[in-house]
């Protein structure tokens, strides 16, 4: 009689030989700490951050008003919503201006009746990229950011989006009041 031969069921394989693994040379709780800075390593080479801080002025400093603008600018089609102030929920007139300026490490309050007093006075025809352009509606004041060629960006108003208007349009002509440089803008 024979005997049926059984086999052994084999012993899980590592993927990688023994001497291959992290683990063969370091203690099993250095490992993740090290896959982990290794990962940091990777994303500050690439240009990226774990940190989504905005930049910061610091004393003394000057932010380019074409940084501030260009900020305001990447959201453009962003819906307005009332108290709205980050491009993932809405912006309103006023949010928008603090978010941009924000990102560029400038803080400007938060109202769009603040925002018109912050700085100094800038007449209509010395107006610069990033500086705040104030107008006055019916509903009260109204902020946006200044671009460039006579054109600024704004949230309008409850159901349209972020937008570029022209300020020689009749209706923000007749409605603006007020330009504002803040201290930090160059």
């Amino acid at each position: 009689m024979q005997e049926k031969h059984k086999s052994k069921p084999k012993p899980d394989l590592p993927l990688w030989p023994r001497e291959a693994r992290l683990s063969a040379f370091l203690p099993s709780a250095t490992v993740p700490i090290l896959i982990l800075a290794l990962l940091c390593l990777a994303l500050s080479a690439s240009g990226c951050s774990l940190s989504s801080a905005p930049k910061t002025a610091g004393h003394g400093s000057k932010v380019s008003g074409k940084a501030i603008s260009k900020t305001a600018l990447s959201t453009v089609g962003t819906p307005y919503v009332f108290g709205g102030s980050t491009p993932t929920k809405g912006f309103d007139c006023s949010g928008l201006v603090a978010w941009a300026y924000a990102r560029n490490g400038v803080k400007v309050p938060r109202t769009a009746k603040e925002q018109s007093t912050v700085g100094s006075s800038v007449s209509r025809s010395a107006l610069r990229p990033g500086d705040v352009v104030v107008f006055r509606l019916n509903r009260g004041l109204h902020t946006g950011i200044y671009t460039g060629r006579g054109r600024f960006v704004h949230s309008p108003s409850s159901g349209k989006r972020v937008r570029v208007d022209d300020m020689n349009d009749r209706y923000w002509h007749s409605r603006f009041i007020a330009a504002r440089r803040h201290h930090h803008v160059r």
